[in-house]
């Protein structure tokens, strides 16, 4: 890898459909923002030939300033393909979000492709969050190397942080992260900083200059050897250790010279089972150069290295009734199966969908099946229909190159798919087939919008569809209780796009509201009521009177209603009547508007009137009742009370219980896991945790998640109960 003699240009260009997909590799970029992702793609596109110097497209094709501007806007908060052809090979790049808002893109991505780039500043280090995502490709066994950026840094140092990512990623075997090449430096500056500009390959021993903007390969000078003695030697061994020939270690250790051809096979090998993590070192090219330093060695480790999809397990794959269905992995005439793993509105063509073909092949103008997702809770219906397939095409910067056809292995944009949504299955019409969904980060910060205006609230419903269909992260709710439309979004970041979409692709223009929780009444006590319905003013009259009872009741049971009228006092037909109409008020609420739960009512006694009572008359006496109970009883304002499980480092679990005891949470027990972290486990009011998704992010700097379910309504504080009556009244 990095140790063939020159990158030749016919080894490089636009990539097109695949043929086989032995010549196919699907590779995810992974790193917080600011890492230098974006920059990376750029860069390898540059080299492999896929845009000319000046950013632009090969084929003449041009982009203004703004719609460049855009595009880059976009890919900073969305799941990108950038797709390049490197000796012979097509990679297809996907250029995932840094921030941790669009983790369902990174998933998408980690979903779509075999193997992981890991792209670390040399200047900000490991974060928190780039270590989970590393967990998550470790439990699959998805391959993995780094890239280290931004080595241009005054205080960048690529050998502390090749030895930062071993502590960070190599668990219990630091030498199974492993630089492949250390930087060769020019001449100090007038700040002290030498600049990076060439690679020394360990194994080869050969020197790749990059400072004239063209790699050029030669012979190290014998100062520079024994300075990589160290480095190089602790690299074979780490290779051999991960060999599949188990003589090899004796044999080394035993003063055998291993040849280099060997060590690079086993090097391969070894990163395409995912049990070795090369580092290597990468920077954008500088004005006017064609290749940035280290692009070529991370295109030959992709191409070389990385595995093809044939090593990549299809998911789990059944029929539409559940029966399990086995399917071959990477069959490109097997039946199809392919899945949605982005979608997309184009204002030129419609919908796009980003599909990766696992089995079989996709051709345009043909009818698929389209099996829904089972994300129905989030405002995403389930599908079970057919649709035509539209133009397949390859992105070429803001361009789609159309392609005849998508072979299993490869990543195809789908034209015209109205119906599939992110995470649906494609299969043959004929043997209609679903796919196990990724797992969905859940939604859990409430975002309550209003229409702007009545042009906005006609064409509201539309536009959120639209977005959602988008976004399996984002979760519609039409919440009954409190008549809100809320958009349950990852943060506010992800709240801000959501927003700026609606406004700027669907034309919609909402105003945000402050979110309400569904609270609910009760009576703290027993109490009477005496509802008195009598009208007299002509023609036929009204007559209803009813005396109840109410009696709280524990929590959970709802509304309960007993007749112990005696003597007929209330005539049997209209008994219904008064349970009616106390349940009407009971949804209404008694005392600050909300729903009255959790009470017994008790009919005890009434009056009739043979010709003027009547079934609405008793309704209207039953709620006058349950009215004037309330009226001489003390009511229980309750609060929704969220049982919360959170996932932090060890580090923050002190200020993690702090911060619940101030948002009046209720510690239940801690549990120590696995990574130096503990799972905390609360009980929380959930008026007090509508921005925890924000809060939780910033005080253990983004390392922590959590999960929330309802657990039960109780009652509120006297002080804080007296301040939500105040803003009712006020509303």
């Amino acid at each position: 890898m990095g140790d063939k003699a020159n990158a030749h240009p016919g080894a490089a260009g636009r990539a097109t459909a695949a043929d086989h997909p032995a010549s196919v590799r699907n590779v995810v970029l992974v790193g917080h923002s600011g890492s230098g992702k974006t920059t990376l793609v750029e860069a390898l596109a540059l080299t492999a030939g896929a845009v000319n110097r000046a950013g632009r497209v090969e084929d003449g094709g041009t982009v203004s300033d703004y719609d460049e501007i855009e595009h880059r806007q976009n890919r900073s908060v969305q799941l990108s393909l950038v797709p390049v052809e490197w000796d012979g090979i097509k990679v297809n790049l996907l250029d995932t979000p840094g921030y941790a808002d669009f983790v369902g893109e990174l998933r998408a991505g980690l979903r779509a492709a075999d193997a992981a780039l890991f792209v670390v500043s040399a200047s900000d280090g490991v974060d928190g969050s780039t270590r989970m995502v590393w967990e998550e490709c470790a439990a699959v066994g998805m391959p993995r190397a780094i890239v280290v950026t931004h080595l241009e840094a005054a205080r960048a140092n690529f050998e502390e942080m090749t030895r930062t990512c071993a502590e960070a990623f190599g668990g219990d075997d630091p030498d199974a992260v492993l630089p492949l090449y250390l930087p060769l430096h020019g001449p100090q500056g007038p700040d002290g900083h030498a600049p990076v500009t060439g690679l020394i390959g360990l194994l080869s021993q050969k020197l790749f200059d990059y400072s004239t903007g063209e790699r050029k390969e030669s012979e190290p000078g014998e100062d520079e050897l024994p300075e990589l003695e160290d480095a190089r030697n602790r690299l074979i061994e780490g290779i051999i250790s991960e060999s599949e020939d188990e003589t090899l270690m004796d044999r080394y250790l035993g003063g055998e010279q291993v040849d280099v051809k060997t060590l690079i096979e086993d090097l391969e090998r070894a990163v395409a089972r995912g049990v070795f993590h090369p580092v290597l070192a990468a920077a954008p090219a500088g004005e006017g150069g064609r290749q940035g330093l280290g692009t070529v060695e991370v295109l030959e480790l992709i191409t070389r290295g990385f595995p093809t999809p044939f090593e990549h397990p299809t998911p789990g794959v059944t029929t539409i009734d559940g029966k399990p269905r086995e399917i071959k992995a990477c069959d490109t005439e097997g039946p199809l199966v392919a899945e949605v793993v982005k979608t997309s509105s184009d204002p030129y063509v419609g919908r796009v969908s980003l599909v990766r073909v696992f089995s079989g092949t996709l051709r345009p103008d043909e009818t698929v099946h389209v099996s829904g997702h089972g994300l129905s809770d989030r405002g995403h219906e389930d599908h079970d229909v057919d649709e035509r397939v539209g133009a397949l095409s390859m992105p070429f910067g803001k361009q789609q190159r159309p392609v005849t056809h998508a072979i299993a292995g490869d990543l195809v944009c789908v034209a015209k798919l109205s119906r599939a949504e992110t995470g649906d299955t494609l299969s043959a019409k004929d043997d209609p087939l679903l796919m196990e969904p990724w797992e969905m980060p859940d939604p859990l910060l409430p975002l309550a919008i209003q229409a702007h205006s009545k042009a906005d609230e006609d064409k509201l419903s539309q536009g959120l569809s639209r977005l959602v269909a988008e976004d399996p992260t984002m979760r519609l709710e039409q919440n009954q209780d409190t008549h809100q439309v809320v958009l349950w979004c990852l943060g506010e970041a992800h709240a801000d796009v959501a927003l700026e979409r609606l406004r700027s692709r669907y034309g919609v223009q909402v105003d945000v509201v402050p979110h309400k929780v569904s609270l609910r009444e009760t009576f703290a006590g027993k109490s009477g009521g005496r509802g008195r319905h009598v009208k007299q003013s002509g023609g036929h009259g009204q007559y209803a009177i009813c005396e109840i009872e109410v009696e709280p009741l524990p929590n959970g049971s709802g509304i309960e209603f007993v007749d112990k009228v005696i003597g007929g006092a209330v005539p049997r037909q209209f008994i219904p009547s008064v349970e009616k109409g106390v349940r009407a008020q009971a949804t209404k609420g008694v005392a600050a508007g909300y729903p009255l739960i959790d009470v017994r009512i008790t009919l005890l006694d009434g009056k009739a009137h043979s010709v003027d009572s009547s079934d609405a008359a008793f309704q209207t006496a039953g709620a006058l009742a349950l009215r004037e109970a309330a009226a001489d009883a003390k009511i229980h304002l309750l609060e929704p009370v969220a049982e919360v499980s959170i996932l932090v480092g060890d580090d923050y679990v002190g200020a993690v219980m702090s911060d619940l005891s101030g948002r009046r949470g209720r510690v239940l027990g801690t549990e120590q896991t696995s990574g130096n972290r503990t799972v905390v486990k609360a009980e929380v009011p959930e008026i007090e945790i509508g921005r925890y998704a924000v809060d939780l992010r910033s005080l253990s700097h983004g390392t922590a998640r959590f999960n929330r379910s309802y657990a039960r309504h109780e009652p509120m504080p006297a002080q804080v109960a007296e301040r939500i009556r105040e803003e009712t009244r006020d509303a």
